[in-house]
């Protein structure tokens, strides 16, 4: 469906292949450190780095957006064409915490090739998936010989996507009407494996919860007082004990009401994937599997919802023994979501269950953090197709299969505020190390990540409108 030539893109990526990884090396140099308020400068000075770059690339608009916390980066390249859809890509410019003393055999913050690997502190998550698109687009100009991309194509790059995103939203909501596209692409992500490209399509949400529960205003003698008034450590526990049923089902009432239920088709093609889940369980550090009856394990984490205990504590815990009713106890819970389910309605389900079980005599408090709602990509959308199609000839007619992510990100956001479907473009494999020491990036993926982008944009342009 695109008409951008697969050998004239190749022929000017191999031309600009070393410019594109120089300037990702500068990049890379400043360390970004959102979480970490002594690198607040720092992360001002990515977001000007980029928006400096993407002019040089030709985005004839290019803006830092302030937020309360670290800035956003926002561009902008109208196509021309009356009738060019519109693409919205999405990354993030800070990055994780690091530091040589954490394992790193290199400076996280020195980039370093190595047999074809780029060594880095956000080489892959997600400085490198951010600036594949600068030479994309320029390929994809220079391949059909256009002056501007098919598609309207806006980008917006955050600055606090690995402290938890806490003013995106609003960001998005105070700019949905520059931001508005026909489709969202999310640069912040990966594929199965260096052999097995595929595309994600769909993030699970979370709801994170903390439950305080209070008995005697002090703790009290167990002895004097053990078995008249109730224990509030004991009622966490049985909590605990009560939130899934013995087939791992969660039995919170309306909990699994409005799912989209995994297609025959999607556990085919999660089927189709070559997983091996005695190698998974020693990346999980475990020793067996467990979870809801009738999926299988990638089913599990990828399209099925979960409540997790994170944390329990209550009582003595010190060395040998101490005969109290403790005066309190604190539970915290996460529960990641699925397409069909909202976070309001989660946490008012999650409200309900524990009064209902809660006795006379405890009081009790709840307190909810930022929620994140899921988002997920119907197989037969058009936009995920091109995709589909130009991720193929980056890899040579490759098959592309599927995946989705078990985790959670900022991507619903944009589907909510800007009711446009979320797409996933990735290249990033699970042995680049996000968030651990020796990040690394495969440069040669990097670059196919790179061939799509260019082919993608003529692709969208025609399969959109």
């Amino acid at each position: 469906m695109s008409d951008t030539p697969d050998s004239g893109v190749r022929t000017y990526i191999d031309r600009h292949r070393s410019a594109f990884l120089d300037d990702l090396a500068d990049w890379l140099r400043i360390p970004s450190v959102s979480a970490q308020p002594d690198h607040a400068a720092d992360v001002r000075r990515s977001a000007d780095w980029l928006a400096a770059k993407l002019k040089e690339t030709g985005f004839p608009v290019t803006e830092v957006w302030p937020t309360p916390g670290a800035p956003a980066v926002f561009a902008e390249w109208p196509s021309g064409d009356p009738d060019a859809p519109t693409v919205l890509v999405y990354g993030h410019h800070d990055v994780q915490p690091a530091a040589r003393e954490d394992g790193w055999h290199t400076d996280p913050f020195e980039p370093e090739t190595a047999d074809g690997k780029l060594y880095a502190r956000g080489a892959a998550d997600d400085k490198g998936q951010v600036l594949f698109h600068t030479l994309g687009v320029s390929a994809h100009l220079a391949a059909t010989g256009r002056t501007a991309p098919a598609v309207n194509l806006k980008l917006l790059i955050e600055g606090e996507e690995e402290s938890g995103s806490p003013n995106f939203r609003a960001l998005a909501e105070a700019n949905a009407a520059r931001l508005a596209a026909d489709t969202v692409i999310v640069s912040d992500t990966g594929m199965w494996s260096e052999t097995t490209p595929t595309v994600c399509t769909g993030m699970r949400g979370l709801v994170d919860c903390e439950i305080e529960l209070y008995g005697p205003d002090q703790d009290i003698h167990s002895g004097s007082f053990g078995g008249a008034v109730p224990n509030p450590a004991t009622v966490a526990a049985r909590l605990v004990a009560a939130l899934h049923d013995a087939d791992e089902h969660v039995t919170i009432p309306g909990f699994y009401d409005g799912i989209t239920p995994l297609t025959d088709a999607e556990r085919e093609l999660f089927a189709e994937l070559p997983f091996d889940e005695q190698a998974w369980l020693e990346t999980a550090k475990s020793h067996g599997t467990l979870g809801e009856a009738g999926y299988s394990t990638l089913e599990r984490i990828w399209a099925r919802p979960t409540a997790e205990l994170n944390g329990i504590g209550g009582g003595y815990q010190g060395p040998g023994g101490k005969t109290i009713i403790p005066s309190s106890a604190q539970l915290k819970l996460t529960f990641r979501l699925v397409a069909g389910q909202h976070p309001e309605k989660i946490e008012q389900a999650v409200t309900d269950w524990v009064a209902a079980r809660v006795p006379a005599g405890i009081r009790h408090q709840l307190t909810f953090g930022a929620s994140t709602r899921p988002c997920l990509t119907p197989l037969d959308h058009p936009a995920l197709q091109s995709v589909v199609r130009a991720m193929s000839r980056a890899f040579d007619g490759q098959k592309i299969r599927f995946t989705r992510e078990g985790g959670s990100g900022p991507a619903a956001d944009l589907q909510d505020v800007l009711d446009a479907p979320v797409l996933f473009l990735g290249i990033s494999v699970p042995s680049d190390g996000w968030h651990a020491p020796n990040e690394k990036v495969e440069v040669d993926l990097l670059l196919k990540g790179v061939e799509t982008a260019a082919h993608l944009w003529a692709d969208l342009a025609a399969a959109l409108r």
